[in-house]
């Protein structure tokens, strides 16, 4: 690669990075009038909808479990996208549901999630970056708000899609999860047929009513305030972060939408951890 396409490469992401930035502070301000909705199972659904669909089985941080839950009413969206899927000779994957408080909070200083993170910000910045550079991309690349980390409202899934014949996936020009300049939606870094995959993908999880957070490529929601601010809607959001009683199925807004999960200091500790373990410093 000459340093005119990594010159164009990190102009990009710091470009795309700044704009994630920019939407993190336009959800903060939308109204959000949490309905109570309970959390459904996705797959009990898909297995009672008779669909083919797959789960990831991967922890989603140390040794706890991921959680293939989202809001009932929008669950039978998710079975729907599945069977559309099935139709089409693709298998819909759900990488990752409804995630805790303390799910999030861990998963924003998860080594390999934040290495990847300080990494970039190292290949941005031309050396060891500053604090508050990481913290801002922390900030779009791992939701270190409630508010606006949807998985918390149980109004997104991650998804990965697959061929039904050979499981061969869908190839999208990087695995579940890619940090780097390919992994916005629209990276003009990924192969047209890539690209054509990513929108395909996205076509049929929008007919149904998600839409697609700009930045990952993998990352869906609906009816939460990122979903209304993307699609234009004024009227408040139905979902926003919620702690989950799974025994009752009862949830609770936070009290604290806006609190930040890994504040500064934290994060500065984990930077300086990550440093040592690249072996730098």
């Amino acid at each position: 690669m000459s340093d005119f396409d990594d010159d164009k490469r990190r102009a990009y992401w710091t470009e795309q990075m700044e704009a994630g930035h920019a939407l993190v502070d336009a959800l903060l301000p939308f109204a959000v009038a949490e309905c109570g909705e309970g959390l459904a199972d996705i797959r009990a659904a898909a297995e009672a909808g008779g669909g083919e669909m797959l789960f990831s089985d991967s922890k989603i941080v140390d040794d706890l479990d991921r959680v293939f839950y989202i809001r009932e009413g929008i669950v039978d969206d998710v079975i729907a996208i599945g069977r559309d899927m099935n139709e089409r000779g693709w298998i819909l994957k759900i990488e990752d549901g409804f995630r805790t408080r303390d799910m999030q909070t861990r998963l924003g200083r998860k080594p390999e999630v934040f290495d990847a993170i300080v990494q970039k910000c190292e290949w941005e910045h031309g050396g060891t970056p500053p604090p508050e550079l990481v913290f801002r991309r922390a900030l779009v690349l791992v939701a270190n708000i409630p508010k606006t980390g949807t998985h918390m409202s149980a109004s997104a899934v991650d998804i990965s899609v697959f061929n039904r014949d050979d499981r061969a996936e869908i190839w999208r020009g990087g695995p579940y999860i890619e940090m780097s300049e390919r992994t916005p939606m629209r990276s003009p870094f990924v192969s047209a047929k890539h690209l054509e995959n990513r929108l395909a993908i996205t076509a049929m999880m929008e007919t149904r009513g998600f839409v697609h957070f700009p930045y990952e490529y993998w990352h869906f929601n609906k009816s939460d305030a990122m979903a209304h601010y993307l699609a234009g809607l004024s009227a408040p959001a139905r979902y926003g972060p919620v702690d989950w009683d799974c025994e009752t199925n009862t949830v609770e807004a936070y009290s604290d939408p806006l609190g930040l999960l890994n504040p500064l200091e934290k994060m500065e500790a984990e930077i300086t951890a990550a440093l040592e373990r690249e072996g730098v410093g």
